[in-house]
């Protein structure tokens, strides 16, 4: 949802994207050999001079009327973001893959869980008979084995738990993708880039955007299969408005520079209702924009909406994030974390022989396998 989508050329070796942290800039010398340099330090005068110059543009904030057009109209200015851009907005987004490869179906999340101390847990929770057997199972999952602690439990305790975790509370009733075994949901759309997983019958992705102009422009793609994918008009923010799909039913939730554009004081409750959606050991990825980023030190006087939150001059909105904020959202959504990274990246215009500091963050939280209180994450205990 922004218009100078930020991934640029990334390093490559082999004809494939290296996973971030993996170029550093050891010569000054050699700057502008790449167009990309990995964890680049910044000095002291420069992290002094970023926050001065935030400091100087966010003196002047856009009148209330102003601020109260862009939140009511915030629609209308996405959809004619979209119909100037339409899908030449979208890049590859094969890096994707790369930093976030929960994204394939072959990654098991509930392999990886029970693999990191979590196996006798889980096995001793369902042991005592509180396994939710009136819960409505869609599919069957056939393994070998688990390995809880030294010990090869049966194929029948396999199935109950990989069943339990991967179907927990999805009604009986249909829903787009209910045969699917494993769901995305991105919340922000992407036309361009492909999907090298598309061909995994197991597979089904559902792509939302405040946009109904980027809505149709998906749907009337030729690629486009309703069988597969489910593409609709959301609101992240409309506590009253419904999700396609059940509570504890996806796999994976993707924002990837979404939740910048929210106005702060909604993020939160975004972030609850989108937790609620995901499996237990399911995964929140996010990547989004950094304090500091080169976009916000370029902002001018008069587009500031409040503390690190900007409008742009199409109408649409950004807000500049911390680890630390990042992490509170999640967590207070009930969300462990996995990964809390700062990207900050010197990508280089070899060409013009510019430099441009960026600053994202990307960030993996996973639903826990049980709660605090000892229940299975999403349902209520007797």
């Amino acid at each position: 949802m922004d218009g100078s989508f930020p991934e640029g050329d990334p390093a490559a070796v082999c004809g494939k994207r290296q996973q971030f942290g993996s170029r550093f800039l050891s010569d000054p010398a050699r700057i502008f050999h790449h167009n990309a340099w990995d964890n680049v330090e910044w000095s002291e005068e420069q992290a002094a001079e970023a926050e001065r110059k935030v400091q100087e543009n966010s003196t002047q904030r856009v009148c209330q009327e102003k601020q109260a057009d862009y939140e009511v109209n915030a629609n209308k200015y996405w959809n004619n973001f979209y119909k100037i851009h339409e899908n030449g907005f979208f890049k590859d987004r094969h890096w994707l893959f790369t930093e976030f490869p929960e994204l394939a179906p072959s990654q098991n999340h509930l392999t990886n869980l029970l693999s990191e101390n979590k196996k006798n847990e889980v096995y001793e929770y369902y042991r005592s008979g509180e396994d939710g057997s009136d819960l409505t199972i869609e599919e069957q999952h056939s393994c070998s084995s688990v390995s809880l602690g030294d010990k090869t439990q049966p194929l029948l305790m396999e199935e109950s738990v990989t069943q339990k975790l991967h179907h927990l509370e999805i009604c009986a009733n249909e829903f787009p993708g209910s045969s699917a075994t494993y769901r995305i949901l991105e919340a922000v759309l992407c036309t361009e880039g492909g999907n090298r997983e598309a061909d995994d019958p197991s597979l089904f992705v559902y792509c939302c955007d405040f946009s109904s102009t980027a809505v149709e422009l998906v749907q009337t793609n030729s690629a486009y299969d309703p069988s597969r994918c489910f593409a609709f008009v959301h609101d992240l923010c409309d506590e009253d408005k419904s999700y396609p799909m059940p509570e504890n039913s996806l796999d994976v939730i993707i924002l990837i520079f979404v939740l910048s554009a929210i106005i702060p004081d909604k993020m939160q409750n975004a972030i609850n209702r989108l937790s609620r959606l995901l499996k237990p050991g399911g995964i929140m990825l996010l990547r989004d924009y950094g304090r500091y980023d080169m976009a916000q030190l370029r902002f001018k006087k008069g587009q500031c909406l409040s503390e690190n939150f900007y409008v742009r001059g199409d109408g649409t909105r950004v807000y500049f994030f911390t680890q630390d904020e990042l992490d509170t959202l999640f967590t207070t959504a009930g969300l462990e974390k996995v990964q809390n990274l700062v990207d900050r990246r010197l990508q280089v215009n070899r060409g013009k022989q510019l430099t441009m500091y960026r600053v994202w963050i990307q960030c993996k939280y996973r639903k826990p396998l049980v709660s605090s209180t000892g229940c299975e994450a999403g349902t209520t205990c007797c």
